[in-house]
C-alpha cells in the first residue's frame, strides 16, 4: 500500500533510531513522511540503501518514505499537508529538551500550524525527574497554543518494522491531536487507541521498564515463573500507586500501556531492560552490562522514580530493590530475601 499523493495531512518523524524509524515505516504506508537524524552520514546510508543498517538491519524501508538531516525541511514538511501535519519526535529522553528548544524556534517560522506533536520517550528525566510532558511544557513554553501528546503501548521496533501486529495509545488531552494521530497510523497491523490520561500513559512507560529490570533479575536468579508472576502483579501494583499520587487515572494501568506494555517489557526477548536483568542476576555488575553495550532505559529511570518517590511518600518496594542492585552493590539474592520478608498485607 502506497500514500495518496493527495493526502491530506504529512508527517515528519523525528530520530532516525529504531523506533523512529519504524513508526516512519508505519506512517509512509497513510501518508507522505520524511524521517529525520540530525546524522547526515546516517540519512545518506537511507537514501542510498533505504535499509537503516545501524538500527534496523535487513528491513528494507518504503520507497515513499522521505530522508532529511535538515530540521527545518522536515517541520516544514509537516506543514505541507491539505490539513496541518503531524510531528512525532522519536527522540531519545535525553534529546527531548534540546529537540523541543530546537523546535521551539522553528515553529516560529512555519507559515501553517501544524496538528500537533506526540513524543515516544519513555522514563522520567534522570536530573530532574521529570516525566516527558513535564519536560515538554517547559521547552515549549513559548508555543502555550501547540498540542501535545504520547505515543506507547506494546511493541518491539523490530516486529513494527517487520510489519507485524502492534496496539498502540496515544495520549493527549486535544481531539485533533489524538485523530491526526490515528489518521497517520492506524491501518493494516497497526492499531491506534485513543486516551486523555497523559500522565498515566507516561507512568506506565516510565515504571514497566523498572519492573522488567526486576523480572530478568529474578529469572536470572532461577526464581522461576511464579515468582516472575509475582513480581508483574507487584510491580503493576506500583506503578499504579505511583500514577495515581502524580494525577494518572487507575484504569489507564489496566489498559495497553500500563499492564500491556509491562507485560511484553518483563518477558518478551527483545526487552533491553530484562536482558539487562537477566544478566545482573547472573552475576554481573552494572557497569559489566554496560561495557557490552547493552542499554537500559530502566536503569537510569529507577533512581529518578525512587526519589520522587519518596518526595511523594510513596512505597516502592520492588524499585527500591532494583536501585539496591544497581547503584549500591546489594547482592541480588539479598535484595529478593528481602522483598520476601516484608510483612504480610492485604491485596
Amino acid at each position: 500500500m502506497t500514500p495518496d499523493t493527495h493526502h491530506q495531512r504529512h508527517v515528519a518523524v523525528l530520530g532516525a533510531g529504531a523506533w523512529g524509524t519504524s513508526l516512519a515505516i508505519a506512517a509512509s504506508l497513510r501518508a507522505p513522511t520524511v524521517l529525520w537524524a540530525r546524522d547526515a552520514a546516517l540519512i545518506a546510508q537511507c537514501q542510498s540503501t533505504h535499509q537503516n543498517s545501524r538500527y534496523l538491519p535487513g528491513i528494507d524501508l518504503p520507497a515513499s518514505l522521505g530522508f532529511t538531516s535538515d530540521f527545518f525541511a522536515a517541520i516544514e514538511h509537516a506543514s505541507q499537508g491539505d490539513k496541518p501535519g503531524l510531528l512525532i519526535l522519536g527522540v531519545p529522553l535525553a534529546g527531548l529538551r534540546q529537540t523541543c528548544v530546537t523546535l521551539a524556534s522553528a515553529l516560529g517560522q512555519l507559515k501553517r500550524p501544524l496538528a500537533g506533536i506526540v513524543w515516544t520517550c519513555k522514563g522520567l528525566e534522570a536530573d530532574s525527574g521529570l516525566l516527558p510532558s513535564e519536560i515538554v511544557s517547559q521547552a515549549l513554553a513559548s508555543c502555550p497554543e501547540l498540542a501535545v501528546g504520547v505515543l506507547s503501548g506494546p511493541s518491539f521496533a523490530l516486529e513494527v518494522a517487520q510489519g507485524l501486529p502492534v496496539a498502540l495509545t496515544i495520549a493527549s488531552e486535544n481531539e485533533t491531536l489524538r485523530q491526526a494521530t490515528i489518521a497517520a497510523l492506524h491501518g493494516g497491523n497497526v492499531r491506534v487507541y485513543a486516551s486523555q490520561d497523559v500522565i498515566g500513559v507516561e507512568v506506565g512507560g516510565a515504571l514497566k521498564n523498572v519492573i522488567a529490570i526486576a523480572c530478568g533479575i529474578g529469572d536470572g536468579l532461577g526464581l522461576g515463573t511464579n515468582a516472575r508472576a509475582a513480581l508483574i502483579t507487584r510491580g503493576l501494583a506500583e506503578m499504579s500507586r505511583f500514577g495515581e499520587a502524580l494525577g494518572a487515572q487507575t484504569a489507564t494501568f489496566s489498559g495497553l500501556t500500563g499492564l500491556g506494555d509491562l507485560v511484553l517489557s518483563a518477558t518478551g526477548d527483545l526487552s533491553r531492560n530484562r536482558q539487562v536483568g537477566l544478566a545482573i542476576g547472573q552475576g554481573k555488575t552494572l557497569e559489566q552490562v554496560l561495557s557490552l553495550g547493552l542499554t537500559a532505559e530502566g536503569a537510569r529511570c529507577a533512581q529518578a522514580v525512587h526519589k520522587r518517590a519518596l518526595a511523594l511518600g510513596i512505597d516502592l518496594p520492588i524499585t527500591r530493590a532494583v536501585c539496591e542492585v544497581l547503584f549500591e552493590h546489594v547482592p541480588p539474592q539479598i535484595a529478593v530475601s528481602q522483598l520476601l520478608s516484608r510483612d504480610a498485607k492485604t491485596e
